[in-house]
């Protein structure tokens, strides 16, 4: 933020955050304080040049010499690839979001969605996220990477000026999507990185598996929960014990501490599974059938009938209500 001009002072002001915030150890912050501070950065940005969007004024001051640990993480590293690779590792010391990556023989999709539904991420965190990825590529490639495509939840109050500005930055027109979307031509995908230095990698890297441990260590119980069926929802495998097995405590345990958290096994269950299905019921064009697979149900008349449960309507009744 000081390379970019931004004060700290009146951005943690803005989001109602404490003054020496930056000048604590081990901060840690809810999904909407840290979504909030995103917000103030943006208005902050504004106040200063109402015509150029926070994202692309950090973008333009954004250097290699910056210690930054994603960034640092990420130029340490072979490829673009093996980059995005490392951040989707240990993303969740950065925020409640994953980062997944589909690839094809001509290219590479690079798709950002987030754990904790309670509170949608403002524009001007994902559009950072995905200015990062490509200015990191050419930091790293010194080439001027330009991806396939570029897609996240457009406002539809944003100044058509911004959506102009962030197209001349990619170089492809940006589009409307349930979800923040980052496509690359397997070439530049694969690019190798000039900056590539795997000894400061293997030096670095222990303090971030610490970080990660860390986290889980001093997470809740429920929140632990959370995140092991989010990863294990797909795979359909959510009873007690391969959850408790995931998390390295018994069942009794398991039971024991959510109970100390007012909350049950069953209750977390559910509750994951309800946030993600209207997720995706509003974000994205899966059917019933495909958000039953990834929620763990054998079929989707199962699934319906939970959902009713859960919300006291049907799955197509609130896909009807978001288009």
């Amino acid at each position: 933020m000081q390379d970019a001009g931004l004060n700290a002072r009146p951005i943690l002001r803005r989001a109602d955050l404490p003054g020496d915030l930056f000048a604590r150890d081990q901060v840690r912050l809810t999904s909407a304080a840290f979504f909030n501070l995103w917000t103030a950065i943006e208005d902050e940005a504004r106040s200063l040049d109402p015509e150029l969007p926070a994202p692309l004024r950090i973008a333009k001051v954004m250097t290699s010499d910056w210690f930054d640990p994603e960034l640092f993480a990420a130029l340490c590293s072979a490829n673009l690839g093996s980059a995005i690779e490392r951040i989707a590792k240990y993303v969740r010391l950065i925020a409640p979001m994953t980062i997944q990556v589909q690839r094809t023989a001509a290219r590479a999709t690079v798709i950002i969605d987030f754990l904790d539904q309670t509170k949608p991420p403002p524009g001007v965190f994902l559009a950072f996220k995905l200015v990062f990825f490509v200015q990191l590529a050419r930091l790293a490639t010194r080439t001027a990477v330009k991806p396939l495509k570029v897609a996240w939840p457009l406002s539809p109050d944003a100044p058509e000026k911004d959506t102009a500005l962030y197209e001349e930055f990619f170089g492809v027109r940006v589009e409307d999507a349930p979800l923040a979307t980052l496509v690359f031509g397997a070439e530049d995908f694969d690019r190798p990185f000039l900056t590539e230095n795997h000894k400061i990698w293997l030096f670095f890297e222990p303090s971030l598996r610490q970080r990660l441990a860390d986290l889980d260590r001093t997470a809740s119980m429920v929140e632990r929960v959370r995140s092991a069926l989010v990863e294990a929802l797909p795979a359909g495998d959510v009873s007690m014990q391969s959850v408790g097995k995931r998390l390295g405590v018994g069942t009794r345990t398991l039971q024991r501490r959510l109970q100390e958290e007012g909350t049950s096994f069953q209750h977390t269950l559910d509750t994951v599974r309800s946030s993600l299905a209207d997720h995706y019921l509003r974000k994205t064009m899966m059917t019933s059938a495909e958000i039953a697979l990834l929620l763990g149900f054998e079929d989707a008349n199962s699934f319906v009938r939970a959902f009713r449960t859960w919300t006291g309507t049907t799955p197509q009744s609130v896909r009807r209500s978001a288009s």
